[in-house]
């Protein structure tokens, strides 16, 4: 909980990153200037300053959401390891977006939500396909298995390391049939 003095004005970042915190506390909904205002402790008027409406900050939001996501497997690329590291590391960086279910949930109702999210998800594919490609695996389906489980137990509610032991497990599997 982020709270301003008087005379200090919040940044759209600072008002981003509340956003993604509400949006994976409370969903959608959240995402309006009042209880975004109210949660920062401050005034509307300071959400008004940097966006022009709610849709704007809302597409605002999913920008920077992407550009993270991106930046990460970006930089999960020049990380060194053996194969099994780098299986490991993209889970966990999938894992680690916790605004991805309720962004997935959102993606139901919303056209520019589920076209982010589609970008996104075909970058993180992407970089999946490489990484199985590296040790030999160019059957698509193991990539789709592999993803689809991480955002699966991601849905689930699952706690981290469970999620991450049940994925371990699969990358630990593929590797044993390559």
């Amino acid at each position: 909980h982020l709270n301003t003095s008087k005379g200090s004005a919040l940044s759209p970042a600072a008002w981003i990153e509340a956003g993604l915190d509400q949006l994976t506390a409370l969903g959608p909904a959240a995402l309006r200037a009042e209880p975004l205002s109210r949660h920062l402790n401050t005034s509307k008027g300071s959400f008004y300053w940097h966006f022009k409406d709610v849709p704007a900050f809302q597409a605002a939001l999913l920008a920077q959401w992407k550009e993270q996501v991106l930046a990460q497997l970006a930089e999960d690329a020049t990380v060194d390891g053996s194969s099994t590291d780098k299986m490991i590391r993209f889970g966990q960086s999938v894992q680690g977006d916790l605004a991805g279910p309720a962004l997935r949930a959102w993606a139901q109702s919303d056209a520019l939500v589920s076209t982010t999210l589609a970008e996104v998800d075909s970058a993180r594919m992407d970089r999946l396909r490489g990484l199985l490609s590296e040790i030999g695996i160019t059957n698509d389906d193991f990539a789709k298995a592999a993803y689809g489980s991480l955002v699966g137990l991601q849905q689930m509610h699952m706690d981290d390391g469970d999620a991450l032991v049940a994925y371990a497990t699969l990358v630990d599997l593929v590797l044993a049939l390559k």
